[in-house]
């Protein structure tokens, strides 16, 4: 059992003080649930982000959801998946023959973004950019759930969004991000439209394997043009193959090659 206990971070093998258990374990879940609350809580740090993202060679554009606060983010799910109507009016300014547009967004974990959004990109960009993606302005948007990047894609005119957003925090996670992807984005789509990327951190899905997940994904949206239910991923075939992202993406270049493999890619235990 201990072992185990060094394999995962979940709380397995506690043992017991009389009928609760030992005061160590009392104090590292109260500690796991502050740590909790306070990712979602925690104020997001937009403008830092922004930078950490133009560092990269991204162009951004910040935006807010519909919502006035984050007591009514989190009250009001419904507004946080609505653009307000200055970034509505600011993105549409901005719309283009784009194929794809990354959205980062602070969801229920801005620690997670702060955390993990510039080594995911870093590592992300260079196998994007073998597909010859057309990409949209970086979108930084707050107080946002998920479904905020359908209407930012639309309004932009992308055929594809990628949603980078902090994750509802569990009490051994506190700092994970999570991906999501929909080809064809506009208002009204729901979670059956959308491929799901979960766990990117440290202590999760590595950066570099999540990132070859997400350009294989995309890449099999374009072949296939969709997303959700319908797209199955397959990306550990390809890299155990050492081949995707080969699809042609139309209108924008050559088909791209392989994205390389590195060695800590294939190690066990990264998840």
């Amino acid at each position: 059992m201990a072992e185990l206990t060094r394999l995962t971070p979940a709380r397995i093998a506690l043992g017991r003080s009389g009928a609760s258990l030992p005061t160590r374990e009392l104090l590292r879940f109260g500690m796991a649930h502050a740590q909790a609350r306070d990712a979602v809580h925690a104020p997001f740090d937009a403008e830092g982000v922004a930078g950490r993202l133009t560092q990269l060679g991204l162009e951004v554009i910040q935006v807010r959801s519909a919502v006035d606060s984050r007591e009514e983010y989190l009250r009001r799910p419904d507004l946080g998946r609505k653009l307000s109507s200055e970034s509505r009016e600011a993105l549409t300014a901005r719309r283009g023959d784009f194929d794809l547009a990354i959205i980062v967004a602070d969801g229920l974990s801005s620690t997670a973004v702060h955390q993990n959004i510039a080594p995911f990109v870093a590592a992300l960009l260079p196998l994007l950019a073998r597909q010859g993606l057309r990409l949209a302005p970086t979108v930084v948007a707050r107080e946002a759930r998920v479904a905020l990047g359908d209407e930012i894609g639309e309004a932009l005119g992308a055929r594809a969004v990628a949603v980078l957003i902090g994750e509802r925090p569990g009490l051994s996670s506190p700092d994970s991000l999570g991906a999501y992807l929909t080809f064809a984005p506009r208002a009204g789509l729901t979670d059956a439209n959308r491929n799901c990327i979960s766990n990117i951190r440290p202590g999760g899905l590595a950066y570099e394997h999540a990132a070859f997940r997400l350009s294989w994904l995309i890449a099999e949206a374009f072949r296939r043009s969709l997303t959700g239910v319908g797209l199955k991923d397959e990306s550990d075939f390809a890299l155990e193959a050492g081949t995707a992202g080969k699809s042609t993406i139309a209108g924008s270049g050559p088909g791209a090659e392989p994205p390389p493999i590195s060695p800590d890619m294939t190690q066990k235990g990264d998840r």
